[in-house]
């Protein structure tokens, strides 16, 4: 007797198994390399996915290279991609999605800040439809006051001054499903920009977890002062045309303080404005609002050069385990 199969045992056992790509970037992480891949495999395999873990090498100066294509020659699933130079953060996280084939992508940093155990939430909230999760940072065990405090200031200023609504302590941590991915590549590739802010605005059904950074298992933060200083004046304008409405806004007071100058001088009757300091604070006033603007609108001049000389975003040298181009 033949025994008829089953058509939907049949479909099941055809059904492909979703994968999940993990982006992870590295500069200068040598010393915690390994055991960002040791718990980042512990998690991995337990997942429902199957996975890919890409490494993007951010033109390390240190031995993160060699520690990376160890890895890769023990595990077909890691994968390499290297620059031939220090591109940023960002560049390495484009990077990774462009090279990325998996049904969702997370987006991590190397030094365990961003816990692999928020993974299974990850592909959960993937399953239930949503395209877009944004990870929001509940509390930094690394981070001091002043940073905490920048932060904060930095998210409350942008989202009065911008269209797009970002997410308070959203990070760089951060998931999209294939589709997401896909419009990034092809859509949102300016040489200035703020991937967090891209992937917050692509619309599509989206979704937010909380999560508790932990410390960095070695190292310290690549962003200091300055540099966090100079990525959100270019986050801004890159969302906002706030700043170059702020020459209405000085002409209008320094109107005002006209006005009141020149009423003032009527009814004293003096025919000037009495002390040479008043006309000293006015002037320095209206050059200072005059060089403030000058200077904005250098910026936007700028950001407009470095798009039009459309350089490449990042330059890869070498890669390992990857199977496409």
């Amino acid at each position: 007797m033949i025994k008829e199969k089953d058509p939907l045992s049949e479909d099941r056992t055809n059904l492909k198994k979703k994968t999940l790509s993990v982006v992870v970037s590295v500069y200068n992480e040598e010393q915690a390399l390994k055991e960002c891949y040791t718990e980042m495999k512990r998690v991995l395999d337990t997942l429902s996915w199957d996975h890919e873990l890409i490494f993007v090498n951010d033109g390390s100066s240190d031995g993160s290279l060699e520690v990376l294509k160890a890895l890769a020659s023990e595990n077909p699933k890691v994968k390499l991609i290297s620059f031939s130079r220090n591109f940023g953060h960002e560049a390495a996280m484009i990077a990774g999605l462009d090279y990325s084939t998996g049904d969702g992508v997370v987006c991590m940093d190397a030094d365990l800040q961003h816990p692999p155990e928020c993974l299974p939430q990850i592909i959960q909230a993937l399953e239930e439809g949503n395209e877009v999760i944004s990870m929001v940072r509940t509390r930094n065990q690394s981070a001091g006051l002043i940073k905490n405090i920048t932060s904060s200031g930095f998210y409350w200023l942008i989202n009065r001054i911008s269209d797009v609504h970002f997410e308070p302590n959203a990070s760089d941590f951060f998931a999209v499903s294939r589709s997401v991915a896909e419009v990034l590549k092809g859509n949102y590739r300016e040489k200035v920009r703020f991937l967090r802010g891209y992937v917050q605005n692509v619309g599509f059904q989206k979704t937010t977890l909380e999560y508790e950074a932990g410390v960095r298992v070695a190292g310290e933060s690549k962003y200091n002062l300055k540099k966090l200083f100079i990525f959100s004046v270019n986050t801004i304008l890159c969302f906002s045309n706030m700043p170059l409405k702020l020459g209405i806004y000085a002409g209008i007071l320094s109107g005002a303080a006209g006005m009141a100058v020149l009423i003032y001088t009527l009814f004293t009757r003096q025919g000037a404005p009495s002390g040479y300091a008043t006309i000293v604070v006015l002037i320095c006033f209206m050059f200072a609002m005059m060089f403030l603007l000058i200077g904005i609108i250098g910026e936007y001049i700028a950001i407009l050069f470095t798009e039009l000389k459309d350089r490449p975003v990042y330059i890869v040298r070498e890669t390992a385990n990857i199977e496409h181009n």
